[in-house]
């Protein structure tokens, strides 16, 4: 190592802005392990104990940005840190004073990041009785993508001094986001909470067929969100299978690059959008508050949050937050005969003033988008898109034949019954090849 156990941690523990990096099972483990090396006569019982639960928690880390655990660790914690540097980055609001000192503590992280598997457990062998009893933590075989986060843990790597790589890491912060929006592209209000889902639908829009013009709209709309230009909430109507919520998904894989993200929310967790938009408010990424299969009964009084969001109340409503809802119905709230009539309802001395709230839910969203069901040359043209797609096989009239009759005995043409029908077709071609 570079420098001396005890200098090094002594500086690590003075790190201010990126402290929280080692503030973890992990890291406090890995300083205890720099003290104990600094002492003139390390207590091997002590490091023995130390080392192992560090390799354990090692071992358990889900990410492999590099193929050295500590080291692949240390990058993911730099990258995913939420602290002055990071969130002014993202907000693109830096202050000198914090850049600067987040250069000196990026010096020190590249100290503590040479301290690989074999010059740890160098140092830690020559303790006495320690000399073989651990492998080095590494793992060669380390996933391979060409996600932005992995190709800055590589430069990273290669970079002897992190310090110069203070604006790269601030241009990353600023475009993808820091904390868990860097890490995550899709979310889950739950519980009073964001979760991140970690493996959200892969679906893209290069594999989505049929519905391009549909689409076109809200594809456009989302690249002015990005863009930071006027955009519109969004509303998706049609009959279910007809790739609603897939365009949706597919558009945040398709933009998750640029800083798009998802958070999913529950209709009967629209009382909490404040609260969900105090999450999000102020933060660099753009989101896309993804509300799927909304509807109202005419109890249900959950959609006057939403009213307050897509209209505007007191509070100014977040720049970088739209809402993209999916609906089986064109007209949201349920809607009785009786509210029609002359006066509306029989309690309701305001009854058509009510009833006009209601309808008026759906033509506060800017772009109302239709997604019909297919008519019959439509349908035929996704099986066949889908047959292309996996590479299946099948005779033109045949095909035709089955997939007309697989229409009539199911739920009515639609995208879904179209997948449906070609994941039987691709079972059956693999039973009987």
């Amino acid at each position: 190592m570079d420098l001396e156990p005890k200098l090094l941690l002594l500086r690590a523990r003075g790190m201010a802005v990126f402290r929280g990096v080692l503030d973890s099972d992990a890291g406090r483990n890995f300083l205890a392990l720099l003290g104990l090396l600094a002492a003139e006569r390390p207590d091997a019982m002590a490091v023995a104990g130390v080392l192992g639960r560090l390799w354990e928690e090692l071992a358990a880390e889900g990410e492999n940005l590099l193929p050295d655990a500590w080291q692949s660790y240390l990058v993911g914690r730099v990258l995913d840190g939420e602290n002055a540097f990071s969130l002014g980055a993202e907000r693109g609001d830096m202050r000198p004073a914090v850049l600067e000192q987040a250069r000196r503590d990026l010096h020190t992280l590249r100290e503590l990041f040479a301290l690989d598997a074999e010059a740890f457990l160098d140092a830690i062998e020559a303790v006495p009785g320690l000399a073989g009893v651990w492998v080095p933590w590494q793992d060669d075989g380390s996933a391979e993508d060409d996600s932005p986060r992995r190709a800055l843990a590589g430069k990273l790597a290669a970079a002897s001094d992190w310090g110069s790589l203070a604006g790269t890491l601030a241009d990353h912060y600023a475009l993808h986001g820091a904390g868990l929006f860097g890490r995550y592209r899709a979310f889950r209000w739950e519980g009073g909470r964001l979760r991140a889902v970690p493996r959200p639908d892969p679906v893209r829009l290069s594999t989505l067929i049929g519905y391009g013009r549909e689409r076109e709209p809200l594809v456009k709309n989302t690249e002015r969100l990005l863009a930071g230009l006027p955009s519109h909430h969004a509303l998706l109507y049609g009959p279910p299978g007809t790739g609603k919520s897939s365009t949706v998904k597919a558009i945040l894989n398709e933009y998750a690059d640029r800083g798009l993200r998802l958070v999913e929310l529950a209709k009967e967790d629209l009382k909490e959008l404040p609260r969900v938009l105090e999450v999000l408010r102020g933060r660099g990424s753009r989101f896309v508050l993804f509300v799927d299969d909304l509807s109202f009964e005419e109890d249900e009084i959950e959609y006057k949050s939403l009213k307050a969001l897509l209209e505007g109340s007191v509070e100014e409503p977040p720049t970088n937050v739209r809402v993209y809802a999916t609906s089986n119905r064109r007209n949201l709230i349920r809607e009785r005969f009786s509210e029609r009539e002359e006066g509306g309802a029989a309690d309701d001395v305001h009854g058509r003033d009510t009833m006009q709230e209601k309808l008026s839910l759906a033509a506060r969203f800017g772009l109302r988008l239709t997604f019909p069901s297919p008519n019959q040359e439509r349908y035929l043209e996704i099986v066949s898109g889908l047959m292309w797609e996996r590479g299946l096989k099948a005779s033109p009239d045949e095909l035709r034949e089955r997939a007309l009759l697989w229409d009539r005995w199911h739920a009515g043409r639609s995208g879904r019954t179209a997948r449906q029908f070609v994941d039987e077709l691709e079972a059956e071609l693999s039973e009987h090849p």
